[in-house]
Formats: C-alpha cells, sequence, structure tokens
C-alpha cells in the first residue's frame, strides 16, 4: 500500500475533526461518564469518531479499526493493516474547559506501527511520522529536538491508563520520585499531546505507566522518527505492538543523550 497516500488520509480525516472540535467546544458538550475510573465521554468524541470512521472506512475499506469510542471495525484486529483512533485524546480537558487536546490516529501493518498523525486544532498544526522517513510538522519542519542540559532536573511528562488504581504502589513510588527529582512533572490529560512536545523538544522526557493502547503508537512513533527513545521501564525494549497487554506499555521515553538518566529515575 501507498503510504503517502495513507498520510494524506490520515491528516485530512484529522483536521476535518479538529475543525469539527474546534466549532463544538463554543457550545454545549452533552458530557457523560463513561466507565468506573472517572473518566467521560462527550458528543464531540463520537461526532469526530464517526467524521474520521467515515473517511478511513471510504478510503481503505479493507483495512481493519480499533476506536476509542467505537471498539473493533472490520474483520479482525490481527489484519494486515488495523488504524488506531482516539478523536479526542483530553476529554476530561474539554469537559472542564482547558484547551488542550488533540486528535490522533495510527496505522499499523501486521500490528507494528507505521504512520502516526497527531492534530492540534488549538493551534491548527499537525505532525505525522512515517516508520523511516522522519517525523515532520505541518509547516514542513522536520522534528530532531537535541538534549539540553538539567540545571533543576528535567521537565517531565507523566501518563498512566485508565485501569490503573491510584493506590497503585508502583505509580505512587515512581511518581513521589519524578516529583522529587524534576523541576517540573506535568499530566496533561492528553498523552499524544504530550508525546508531541516531547517531539517538539517542549520537554525533556516523558515517562508511562500501562498507558492505554490506542492513543500510545502514534506518538511514540512520531517521538522515535524525530530520533528519540523509547524504553520499557527497566531500560529494555520497548513493546511496539498494538496485541502485547497493559504491562508492555510502560515506557520511559527521551532524547538518547539523556535516556539512561532518565532510566535510572524511574530504577530509583
Amino acid at each position: 500500500m501507498e503510504l503517502e497516500r495513507a498520510r494524506r488520509v490520515a491528516v485530512e480525516a484529522a483536521e476535518a475533526a479538529g475543525a469539527l472540535l474546534r466549532a463544538g467546544t463554543r457550545g454545549p458538550l452533552g458530557v457523560r461518564a463513561k466507565g468506573g475510573s472517572g473518566d467521560v465521554v462527550t458528543d464531540l468524541d463520537l461526532a469526530a469518531e464517526k467524521l474520521i470512521l467515515e473517511r478511513l472506512t471510504g478510503a481503505f475499506p479493507e483495512h481493519a479499526v480499533i476506536a476509542e469510542e467505537s471498539g473493533l471495525l472490520g474483520e479482525s484486529a490481527s489484519a494486515e493493516w488495523t488504524w488506531l483512533v482516539d478523536p479526542l485524546d483530553g476529554t476530561n480537558n474539554v469537559a472542564i474547559g482547558l484547551p488542550a487536546y488533540v486528535v490522533g490516529l495510527a496505522l499499523c501493518r501486521r500490528g507494528r506501527p507505521v504512520l502516526g498523525v497527531v492534530h492540534d486544532p488549538v493551534t491548527a498544526r499537525t505532525w505525522s511520522a512515517l516508520r523511516g522517513r522522519g517525523a515532520y510538522c505541518s509547516t514542513g519542519v522536520r522534528l530532531s529536538p537535541p538534549a539540553r542540559p538539567w540545571p533543576h532536573g528535567p521537565l517531565l511528562a507523566w501518563t498512566q491508563g485508565h485501569a490503573v488504581a491510584r493506590d497503585d504502589p508502583v505509580v505512587r513510588a515512581l511518581k513521589g520520585t519524578l516529583e522529587v527529582a524534576a523541576r517540573r512533572v506535568l499530566q496533561l490529560w492528553a498523552p499524544l499531546l504530550s508525546w508531541v512536545m516531547l517531539a517538539r523538544g517542549d520537554i525533556d522526557g516523558f515517562i508511562g505507566y500501562r498507558a492505554e493502547a490506542v492513543d500510545l503508537p502514534a506518538g511514540a512513533l512520531i517521538a522515535q522518527e524525530a530520533g528519540l527513545e523509547v524504553r520499557a521501564l527497566d531500560g529494555g525494549p520497548f513493546e511496539e505492538h498494538i496485541d502485547g497487554g497493559p504491562e508492555d506499555r510502560s515506557f520511559v521515553a527521551g532524547h538518547p543523550d539523556v535516556i539512561g538518566a532518565l532510566l535510572e529515575l524511574s530504577r530509583a
């Protein structure tokens, strides 16, 4: 399959969904509970997802799709080509009027991400990456952030899966150590936005514990194609395949020059 065409379709779908979201946040949101973890869903999530699915299934009817709200569409998630769709990453932010949210799409071949797209409706910018071909902003700039010194500790972002308990001992140990060692730890409720900030060089590292499956691949691929490293918490290889379980979705990400120091923090 021609991946540049897939990127074009994905970017256009994400940006169309972004325009819908940007307009929709000016009116009533229709917020309701989602699951038992305190998460929420809005009418905007559903409308944006519907728009994206129509674009993807229209262009690639033979592909499977795993969407945040709709689940699996198509024959099987083990199909050769599978799309992952997060129509509104940062729903909790939107629900309280905080303009920090993005749209994320990934395309996987035999379970391995080969295309990632993240669109920010607030700034009207889009970031995308194809495996082995680099990561780019819609302005045409190729992402390649340098390492920078930490005179007062690193600036980090943190994410954890919705199913992780608030009193999880690993989370408490990790977050406690990071809060002491870092200059600041951001918890944005929009992990794809954190991935983009890392790929741009706005933050020094990103640490996640049992992250959500739908939004992880697009962001991680953009960061990797920007020249950054993603490792498992123990320093081993990061499991990229979408068939992995929650235990495979814990990670430490940062510039190759500082990934060792970030791993030392997580081990502490």
